[in-house]
């Protein structure tokens, strides 16, 4: 796209939106606001922005002091935790490149990334040295290893080497750093996408990409000083969904969650009500056993006026449902993906909305992904690449274009087929728009079912499933038939003493919002249903497992 130049205003600016600004003007403004961090053994550790951030700087020489320079890459293995966050700032701000890793993908994917991406050192979890043990004779072009520990690294058993100990060398190293005037656009991060095809493709983020993007997410959720952030989602996941960033702008308490899994729930849950936490994200999946959890307490807790931002996949309305009717929490829809950073839409009710539409209309409502964010552009487009209408029902492929959305992958020239020639990112989700500017995610292209030359919506009818009270979860995917192309299949966990549903019973929910044509011609009772690294439901996996159903 032609950039027109009008005449300069200020032809010799050197101001920088990078995230070190950011960090300077939150110790300026909140050096006293408190951040909490949930340690391996459940006690809590505190202290303020004001002692995180000499951290950060002791970080930064201590990186120096190993060898690392302005344009290395420095990979992350490592829970949410207090550490983490210094690294969010003391890595980037030294010019170099963090490259968040993974830690669930499976060793030739991870390696992959390593080499791929150019890392030569690695910061990681003591409890997580297993993990690059198994890679590391795959990558050569590692120079060393930061163990975040509370041990002695006598005490430590690891074929890694050289081997560095993070608070050791934050001891040693000065509280002071004179971080470098860094050019914006250069890179302050590299995440890499988990998909279910093909080798992962990396994104890199500039700090003006970080930097935009904390702003917008801090006045449009919104943000403020007096918010308490939860930071539940993995930090290597899309830079944590941009909370520790949008929470470091506004100087809102910050709580990281440690390592936790869904047996951690009752903890994670007093933590919540312990903290008076305002703010969290998570996928469906993890608030969906949040919320079987807090189901099952005595007492519910009160989470009056927290906003839980849900992403990944759509959250059926059953689950915004429960958990504004047991804890009073929000559930927030959201939209985004790896080269998109995770924040591209919010859905928040327009007041006019509030009084114009009926109270199951807002419900209906919350299912859409919400409205664009302030600085992108949009278009739905057919298959043709014709821009469709803003009529709610025109669906077509979502494409996205502005200041933190990719123009590119990393080293991966074959991938430019996903970009347009004047910078919109080719999603893969199919959608619409409304005319107050809602989208609604209909689904990823390669899941639409098309039965008889008719499309069927999987999120739909998988929404559809969840909200009859005996199912936990469900997932529909299209499966070749001989007759129609493919027809869809339904795989369906039961709720704990729901165990007597039968199919026809299903099918009879189904019917009152789709057509017969469109029902599943088989139901599958299963005990869990496959997902991804980062929670999402893997259809890939569940359509190799079953494409034979209807030979």
């Amino acid at each position: 796209m032609k950039i027109v130049k009008g005449f300069p205003a200020d032809p010799e600016g050197i101001y920088q939106l990078n995230v070190i600004n950011l960090m300077k003007h939150a110790i300026r403004n909140f050096s006293r606001q408190e951040i909490v961090s949930r340690k391996i053994n459940g006690t809590l550790f505190r202290y303020t922005y004001t002692e995180s951030y000499e951290r950060m700087q002791r970080l930064a020489n201590a990186l120096k002091s190993i060898g690392v320079k302005v344009g290395d890459r420095v990979g992350v293995l490592a829970w949410n935790h207090h550490q983490h966050y210094e690294i969010y700032y003391g890595v980037p701000g030294t010019g170099a490149v963090m490259v968040s890793l993974n830690l669930r993908l499976a060793p030739q994917d991870l390696s992959y990334i390593i080499n791929h991406s150019g890392t030569k050192f690695i910061i990681i979890d003591e409890d997580l040295i297993n993990i690059a043990e198994s890679v590391v004779s795959l990558c050569k072009a590692l120079k060393g290893f930061v163990v975040i520990t509370e041990k002695d690294l006598n005490d430590i058993e690891t074929k890694l080497k050289p081997v560095y100990n993070y608070e050791d060398l934050l001891n040693k190293a000065t509280p002071i750093f004179e971080w470098p005037n860094l050019d914006e656009n250069s890179a302050y991060a590299a995440c890499y996408t988990t998909g279910t095809t093909g080798k992962p493709k990396g994104v890199y983020y500039s700090h003006r990409n970080v930097y935009i993007q904390a702003l917008m997410f801090a006045a449009q959720l919104p943000v403020r000083v007096n918010d308490v952030v939860f930071q539940l989602v993995p930090m290597f996941h899309v830079l944590g969904w941009s909370k520790p960033q949008a929470a470091t702008y506004a100087g809102a308490k910050l709580v990281f969650s440690g390592r936790w899994n869904l047996d951690d729930l009752k903890e994670l849950t007093d933590i919540m009500v312990k903290e008076k936490v305002t703010v969290s994200g998570a996928v469906p999946a993890v608030f969906m056993a949040m919320l079987e959890f807090i189901r099952k307490m005595e007492n519910k807790p009160d989470l009056t006026g927290t906003r839980l931002i849900c992403g990944g996949s759509e959250p059926p309305i059953a689950l915004m449902r429960g958990f504004w009717d047991e804890t009073g929490a929000e559930i927030i829809h959201s939209y985004g993906s790896t080269e998109a950073m995770a924040i591209t839409t919010l859905n928040f009710f327009k007041p006019w909305l509030e009084k114009e539409l009926s109270e199951e209309e807002l419900w209906e409502l919350k299912k859409k992904q919400g409205t664009i964010m302030s600085g992108l552009d949009i278009k739905i487009v057919d298959e043709e690449g014709n821009e469709l209408p803003h009529d709610g029902t025109s669906s077509g492929e979502l494409l996205l274009r502005g200041p933190w959305i990719t123009r590119s992958y990393y080293n991966a020239p074959e991938t430019q087929i996903s970009f347009t020639e004047d910078g919109y990112f080719k999603t893969g989700d199919a959608g619409s728009l409304d005319s107050e500017g809602y989208l609604k995610i209909t689904d990823r292209i390669k899941d639409v079912i098309k039965s008889g030359g008719e499309w069927i919506s999987s999120i739909d009818m998988e929404n559809a499933l969840v909200s009859h009270p005996g199912v936990l979860e469900a997932a529909v995917i299209g499966i070749p038939h001989p007759k129609w192309d493919e027809r869809p299949l339904a795989l369906v966990v039961l709720r704990e003493g729901f165990e007597s549903i039968k199919k026809d019973e299903i099918h009879e929910h189904l019917g009152n919002t789709f057509a017969k044509w469109q029902l599943p011609d088989e139901i599958l009772f299963v005990k869990s249903i496959p997902r991804t690294t980062v929670g999402k439901l893997n259809k890939k996996v569940m359509r190799m497992k079953y494409k034979d159903i209807y030979s």
